[in-house]
């Protein structure tokens, strides 16, 4: 039971008999004590008053007293929001559908993930054939009585008798690594501990695997400790953790990230070495049947992504945006002594989001205008066809050996869950392999795609999700505008139940396509990082504005959201236009830009963010740090700032502190609270019931300060 379900029932009879809420009812906030830390950065005083809470929630006394006070104060406020109940008990509802995850095929055996519809963590079954009967391997569900421990990720050795599986505990980003018997479910004795941003790679013989790991780290700094020094092992079935064996490692550099990747032949490991976010990878080899196994760098001086789709012989296939920014396909052969590129599909004026090579053909995944295209090459580069979709929407998956005849994918959209879908590869049909049922129907919902001019006047498009009837009559609503914005990352169409209870209940959904992601290539991302970081800001402004001109957004109904990075967007946003948005949520958001690189992986953003300790990033990023830019004497809109306890990506201090800073200002009397989440990290694992409850809480209360009513969602 968490923290807020307890509280709810232990107030249900002052929910029952509460008034409507008013402005700022949520009372005097709790005290949080304000320190004295002022540091003198390039000639300038930066004060931090609640550097203290940094300090880890389970170390640190104080800081577990506040989160104890802050999370009692909001849930008791959010249990009395209007319609709560109700708009809760309809995003349950559409939760409560069966969904599968993509078939693997090993050795004639289908392995797949699959969710009743309100199981917290998805179950991974195995079928003897295509239609066999289904049979439960590993159902994670039994891990935790709170359902907070996860399967994170599996792969099938290539005769399918074994699975080597990931377990991620309360949302954290370290992993556990255990191998499963497939015809007994006889877990073996092999443990491996210390992943994190690793792949899971079988040998081809099914010996033992490969992965990455970070050293132990000291005692209480397990959710804090910088990130350094990871290597590349070898574990061997049947021996311990200890005797396994260092394949490749950067002793010299230890600021390194890097992964293995077994080639399709089974012959060499393939090891990406990266030094932050940016797609600028080296490359190098290792021969697994040469005694030394010295790697052989083929692609060398981090200044290009070269990403591996896989081989024939030695001709090994990558996708590369070296000379082209919207990525192309390249073959190299490995044994020559200038390595040269040989381009197999050239550069289009579309993005090239994702590449597979099966069945002796090329699959590419390409993004127009942010929507999914899909087309099938022979391994020379000639076009055979396109997959036809059924609409605006993301595909994905199409995995496989180089023998396969058949592939999987997947296809969603805001109205659509996931549908899976089978592909011959000879044909080119495609026949659905499981497709959900759900509680409503996705044709009384409209997708649309607009274009707006942001402040410089560059187009940016946006994804406009209505009921079918408020598209009709063109009629103004309350929206929630959702956006990310960095490294990189493409936002695409996709379903998430909590959206579909939001526009029952008459509510508009926007996803902007805003610059710093990876939406357009790399001129798209480069246009919203480190000195150009501003036009992130000023696209979602811009988007915002667009919607209220436009009469799709009422007056006095914005409300924005974003999550990481996004909730880096939403805490600038508020800063720099809170005239113009109504309601806010920030979720697990960097929200310090001074001290990110300090904690876990916060290192890797100087790509996007610059570096703090250099006079020309620090100068920019003091301009946009959302805890050192709330504003005393400006009405601020009503923020509901999420967070995790277990958030080892962000760590929760970011939350904490801006909080502690919005809860101290003088910005108005609209509340500004922090909802922490117990036993969970920055998103992935976290369990169905937690997911349904913080949606109705964040989506409750947005819809408190836009006007979107959810009490007439009251049976």
């Amino acid at each position: 039971m968490t923290l807020r379900t307890t509280l709810l029932a232990a107030s249900a009879a002052a929910v029952a008999i509460s008034t409507p809420l008013a402005a700022h009812d949520a009372g005097p906030y709790p005290e949080t004590a304000k320190g004295d830390v002022v540091e003198t950065i390039f000639g300038k005083e930066v004060a931090d008053p609640y550097r203290w809470l940094e300090n880890d929630v389970r170390v640190d006394t104080d800081v577990a007293a506040w989160v104890k006070a802050q999370s009692e104060f909001t849930a008791d406020y959010l249990a009395k929001l209007p319609g709560r109940e109700a708009y809760e008990a309809r995003i349950k509802e559409l939760y409560d559908y069966e969904r599968f995850g993509l078939p693997t095929e090993k050795g004639g055996k289908y392995f797949y993930t699959r969710n009743d519809g309100l199981q917290n963590q998805s179950v991974l079954y195995v079928r003897d054939g295509l239609n066999g009967e289904p049979r439960v391997l590993i159902d994670p569900n039994a891990w935790a009585e709170d359902g907070a421990t996860a399967l994170a990720g599996w792969v099938p050795t290539q005769d399918g008798s074994k699975i080597l599986y990931g377990i991620q505990d309360g949302g954290s980003d370290w992993r556990t690594a255990r191998v499963l018997d497939v015809a007994t479910g006889e877990v073996l004795d092999d443990k491996v501990e210390w992943i994190k941003f690793s792949a899971l790679e079988w040998a081809k013989d099914g010996s033992g695997f490969y992965y990455s790991r970070f050293p132990v780290v000291e005692e209480g700094e397990t959710f804090q400790a910088l990130n350094t020094n990871q290597k590349v092992y070898f574990h061997k079935l049947g021996t311990p953790q200890s005797d396994d064996v260092v394949v490749f490692e950067t002793p010299d550099r230890p600021e390194l990230n890097n992964v293995g990747q077994v080639s399709d032949d089974g012959r060499y490991l393939i090891t990406t070495s990266s030094s932050g976010t940016d797609d600028r990878y080296e490359i190098a080899l290792v021969d697994l049947e040469s005694a030394e196994r010295t790697p052989r760098v083929i692609i060398p001086g981090f200044e290009s992504n070269f990403s591996y789709i896989g081989n024939v012989g030695s001709r090994f296939f990558f996708v590369t945006n070296e000379g082209a920014p919207l990525q192309q396909v390249v073959a190299i052969d490995i044994t020559s002594d200038d390595l040269e590129r040989e381009v197999i599909i050239a550069e289009r004026e579309m993005k090239l989001d994702n590449v597979q090579m099966v069945g002796g053909k090329l699959i590419t995944e390409y993004l127009v205008d942010a929507k999914s295209e899909v087309t099938v090459h022979d391994l020379d580069g000639t076009m055979i066809r396109r997959v036809e979709l059924p609409g605006i929407g993301s595909a994905g998956g199409f995995g496989g050996d180089a023998d396969d005849s058949e592939v999987f994918y997947f296809y969603s959209s805001f109205n659509r869950p996931t549908t899976i879908y089978k592909y011959d590869l000879a044909s080119g049909e495609s026949d659905i392999w499981a497709q959900p049922e759900v509680a409503f129907n996705p044709d009384d919902y409209t997708v649309e795609q607009k274009f707006y001019a942001s402040k410089d006047g560059t187009k940016v498009p946006m994804f406009l999700v209505r009921r079918a009837d408020i598209a009709a009559a063109g009629k103004a609503v309350p929206t929630l505008l959702y956006g990310y914005g960095g490294f990189n990352i493409s936002l695409t169409p996709g379903f998430n139940p909590s959206r579909i209870a939001w526009l029952d209940a008459g509510g508009a959904y926007v996803l902007a396509n805003i610059r710093g992601g990876g939406e357009y290539g790399k001129a798209w991302h480069d246009g919203g990082r480190r000195q150009n970081k501003q036009n992130v800001f000023d696209d979602f402004i811009a988007a915002g504005e667009y919607l209220k001109a436009n009469g799709i957004t009422t007056p006095d109904g914005l409300a924005i959201e974003g999550g990481s990075n996004g909730g880096l967007l939403v805490g600038a946003v508020a800063n720099q236009r809170p005239d113009l948005v109504d309601a806010a949520h920030p979720a697990v958001g960097v929200m310090d830009m001074l001290r990110f690189d300090r904690f876990t992986a916060g290192r890797y953003w100087v790509d996007d963010y610059g570096y703090p300790d250099r006079e020309e990033d620090f100068n920019l990023l003091l301009t946009y740090s959302p805890y050192h830019n709330v504003k005393d004497g400006v009405e601020y809109p009503a923020i509901l700032t999420t967070t995790a306890d277990t958030d080892d990506r962000v760590v929760p201090g970011h939350s904490f502190k801006y909080a502690a800073a919005l809860q101290a200002a003088d910005i108005g009397d609209k509340p500004h609270l922090i909802r922490i989440e117990t036993r969970a990290g920055h998103g992935s694992g976290k369990p169905t019931d937690k997911a349904i409850e913080e949606a109705a809480d964040v989506g409750a209360f947005l819809a408190h300060w836009t006007g979107l009513d959810l009490k007439k969602m009251e049976k």
